[in-house]
């Protein structure tokens, strides 16, 4: 396969662009977001099924908050990782994007860390600040991920790149809110009536409980790449349009980011 064309996108491309991966590559963006999931969801399960005890009530919160954490890091940095080899044209798998996590993990905690601080304290002065950040902020993640930079410089960076183009980040976040919502609400909400009507029997309650849980995390695993391929996709759109990116690759195909050949990339190797 070759990387798609580097050129300057419309919005309408950005997201064309990101179906078409998601849709070409499905396995494989499938297995990044939902392999992360599988031990939170085992919490999940583990924690509704233990006796009522403050004590492992509370350990049991603490290490599923730590288990998320970690799913949410190793789907979110796999996706734009495995976005930025096929979108250069080079091969990757789940095991790649996901292990090359991993040497990344406490820098890329510390970019989403410091991403949340700032969009929540601009939220507490009031929504529309907030919002304005989060859309400034939206490549900070390829940008640490991609460039290997720190947290700070990557908020920074994302805040050059994204200067005169919140209004095209806000669209992309607005319709991944809409997506994840939309996806949540359709399968876990023939679930939830399963609650609703079972609540007399505390079998059948629990069981559709459980169900609750399975659909939400398989909604997460299935809608959560899309949001990330766009913004990925988004990013190299930035570089291409304020500092020619694509004719950089041009004249140094040699270097890191350049687009090579390479065959059909292996999904589970």
């Amino acid at each position: 396969m070759t990387g798609l064309e580097l050129r300057p996108l419309s919005l309408g491309e950005i997201l064309d662009r990101t179906f078409t991966l998601y849709r070409r590559y499905f396995l494989l963006f499938l297995g990044i977001s939902g392999i992360p999931r599988i031990p939170v969801l085992a919490f999940q399960l583990a924690q509704s099924a233990m006796p009522a005890s403050f004590v492992l009530g509370a350990v049991m919160i603490l290490l599923l908050f730590v288990v998320s954490v970690l799913a949410y890091l190793f789907s979110q940095g796999g996706t734009i990782l495995a976005v930025s080899q096929l979108y250069l044209g080079r091969p990757t798998s789940i095991g790649v994007s996901l292990g090359r996590v991993w040497g990344e993990i406490g820098s890329l905690f510390g970019v989403i860390a410091l991403n949340g601080l700032a969009v929540g304290g601009a939220l507490i002065l009031l929504v529309i600040p907030g919002i304005y950040v989060a859309c400034r902020l939206l490549v900070c993640v390829p940008a640490a991920l991609i460039e290997q930079l720190g947290p700070r410089e990557s908020l920074s960076r994302s805040f050059d790149l994204t200067r005169e183009n919140a209004g095209r980040a806000f669209v992309i976040l607005v319709f991944a809110v809409v997506l994840t919502y939309g996806s949540q609400l359709l399968i876990a909400l023939p679930f939830g009536i399963g609650v609703a009507t079972a609540t007399k029997d505390p079998t059948m309650l629990r069981f559709w409980l459980v169900m609750v849980q399975v659909g939400s995390n398989i909604a997460t695993a299935l809608v959560s790449p899309v949001l990330l391929i766009a913004t990925s996709i988004y990013y190299y759109d930035l570089r291409v349009r304020k500092e020619a990116f694509d004719l950089q690759i041009m004249m140094n195909p040699d270097s890191q980011n350049a687009p090579r050949q390479s065959s059909l990339p292996s999904i589970l190797s």
